[in-house]
């Protein structure tokens, strides 16, 4: 489990009006019917954000993110995983994730079909510059949105696992943002050597930033001596995005 109930997302360096937001629910092209929460900023905007939860599946660490990305001008939408195996419903820390996020790492097209149908919500409401954002089970996933998001500009991932993203290295198609923790038990920062290497010779101009002294789940306020790393992480979310669509 990475945010507990408690942790909150740190906010982003310049807030703007929050607008719209608010629960809903979205259906894949496979048929399944989510659950997930949008966050739209006041002003106009055509860029959005996909944000891919931890293995927790979708809770309130997720909903309050996207609206702080609505802060700072992306519509924002997050989503939960496990619709198709556990139904819709809570993703407190009393939900038993561990089997459903089995079979979603079976299973990884499914989170494909709802990251699809994310995108093509933000895609209606205007958005046409899409990234996306994961975090450890997410991260990896959110990576591997550069080979299966038709038109994605970008990925971002925190503390994500390699695997999410290494079978599907040879078809990624958009740049990659990797911010992880030099103290953290689960990610291995040199898993991604290999994938830097593959991305540099297909010309993606793809990062890869470790925080010394970082754990797991970093980008947490409970975190109050780890701010300094969530401020830089939030400057480096909005520098990649800026270099590939200037607000």
């Amino acid at each position: 489990m990475c945010h507990s109930d408690d942790g909150r997302p740190p906010a982003p360096p310049v807030i703007g009006e929050l607008g719209q937001h608010g629960d809903l629910a979205l259906t894949a092209d496979d048929g399944n019917v989510f659950d997930a929460y949008e966050a739209h900023p006041a002003a106009p905007s055509r860029r959005g954000i996909v944000i891919l939860p931890d293995n927790r599946g979708m809770h309130a660490y997720y909903k309050d993110l996207a609206k702080r990305f609505a802060e700072t001008g992306f519509h924002a939408v997050t989503f939960d995983y496990y619709a198709r195996t556990a139904g819709r419903g809570d993703r407190s820390e009393a939900f038993d994730y561990v089997p459903h996020w089995k079979q979603a790492q079976k299973n990884p097209n499914g989170v494909d079909a709802d990251v699809r149908a994310s995108a093509a919500h933000l895609r209606a409401a205007g958005v046409n510059v899409v990234f996306t954002v994961g975090f450890c089970f997410g991260g990896g996933m959110s990576w591997r949105q550069s080979a299966m998001l038709d038109g994605v500009a970008g990925c971002i991932g925190f503390y994500g696992l390699a695997n999410g993203v290494l079978p599907v290295r040879d078809q990624l198609r958009a740049p990659l943002l990797m911010l992880l923790g030099c103290e953290d038990p689960i990610v291995n920062p040199a898993d991604f050597d290999v994938l830097l290497s593959d991305l540099a010779s297909n010309g993606l101009a793809s990062t890869r930033h470790v925080y010394p002294g970082a754990p797991h789940s970093f980008f947490d306020r409970t975190y109050a001596e780890h701010g300094d790393e969530c401020a830089d992480a939030w400057h480096r979310i909005l520098e990649f995005t800026d270099a590939i669509a200037p607000r």
